[in-house]
C-alpha cells in the first residue's frame, strides 16, 4: 500500500500552475485532486495549504478567478492561468529542472568526485 506524503514546500504553486496550464480553468478541489492523481496517489494536497497558495498566486497576478457552478451544481471559485502565470510557470519549471539536475549529481556521485 502506498503511503501519501504532503507536498513539499515551494512545489505546490508550480503544480497548481502546471495543472491550470494543462486542464484550463478549475476549482480548488479539482486542482488538488488532479495533483494527487498525477502523483499516482503518492501526494496528499491539504485544502488548508492549497487555498493560501491560490490566493498568493492571484495576488501576484499569475492566476485569476471567477465564481461558477461546479459539477454537482455548487458554487465554486474557478481559477485560470494568466499571461504572467505562464511566464512564472516557465521560470519556475526551469529552476526546478536545474535543482533536480544538481541533486541528481550528488545522489550519483562517488567519493572521488566529492573530494
Amino acid at each position: 500500500m502506498k503511503q501519501k506524503t504532503d507536498v513539499q514546500q515551494g512545489t505546490l504553486a508550480l503544480m497548481a500552475l502546471k495543472t491550470l496550464e494543462v486542464l484550463g480553468p478549475l476549482h480548488g478541489y479539482g486542482i488538488a485532486r488532479r495533483i494527487e492523481q498525477i502523483s499516482g496517489g503518492l501526494l496528499s494536497v491539504n485544502q488548508g495549504t492549497l487555498y493560501p497558495v491560490l490566493l498568493r498566486l492571484e495576488q501576484e497576478g499569475a492566476i485569476e478567478s471567477d465564481w461558477g457552478a461546479s459539477e454537482n451544481n455548487r458554487r465554486a471559485r474557478y481559477y485560470r492561468l494568466t499571461r504572467e502565470g505562464k511566464r512564472q510557470l516557465r521560470a519556475e519549471a526551469r529552476d526546478w529542472r536545474q535543482t533536480t539536475e544538481i541533486i541528481a549529481r550528488f545522489l550519483t556521485a562517488n567519493a572521488e568526485e566529492l573530494s
